[in-house]
């Protein structure tokens, strides 16, 4: 059992690994776009907007697509002070409470809500208001549920770990890594 929970954990760090090296892309892109435009704004004083649209459209993409990649290396906020000090299997123990009880709820709830947000923006082939603008919002308020579906599922990741930390079947390598 346990072989087959580490082969599916290995598989979802995988996954998250690669929407985390795309969103790198993604976030190179998004640098370049608004070095062009401030370029342009204040050389021959030209905006569009359609170009800052898509920025904030890909700023949201990075940052609700890389929210697993972000939980796989420990990169989101939490009370370090307190964590730091704490031994291994107390650590695996805040992780384990953190993701059965704030994570996961918290994500399953975003996945409701935002499906159904999205779902009602794809009928309406929903786009934006402003003359100029992207015709496409629809696709960027999908990717809500999608991220917070990455960033759930690199949290059961995360649990199992902790899970089997907790009834030591998993050992830190080093530094309090586990792998």
């Amino acid at each position: 059992m346990k072989a087959v929970v580490l082969k599916l954990c290995d598989w979802i760090d995988e996954a998250n690994e690669h929407v985390g090296r795309f969103t790198s892309w993604v976030s190179l892109a998004l640098v370049l776009m608004i070095f062009i435009e401030v370029i342009l704004r204040y050389t021959i004083n030209v905006s569009y907007v359609f170009a800052q649209e898509l920025e904030w459209h890909l700023f949201s993409f990075i940052f609700l697509v890389g929210g697993g990649y972000t939980l796989r290396h420990d990169g989101h906020v939490r009370v370090d002070v307190i964590y730091q000090r704490l031994g291994f299997k107390a650590r695996a123990w805040v992780d384990l409470f953190g993701v059965l009880f704030f994570l996961i709820p918290g994500c399953l709830l975003v996945i409701v809500t935002a499906t159904k947000f999205g779902y009602v923006s794809f009928m309406m082939k929903e786009g934006s208001p402003d003359p100029g603008g992207l015709p496409w919002r629809f696709l960027l308020k999908s990717t809500i549920a999608i991220g917070f579906f990455l960033m759930l599922v690199q949290g059961f990741s995360l649990g199992a770990h902790s899970l089997l930390r907790v009834l030591g079947l998993e050992a830190p390598t080093h530094e309090g890594e586990v792998r």
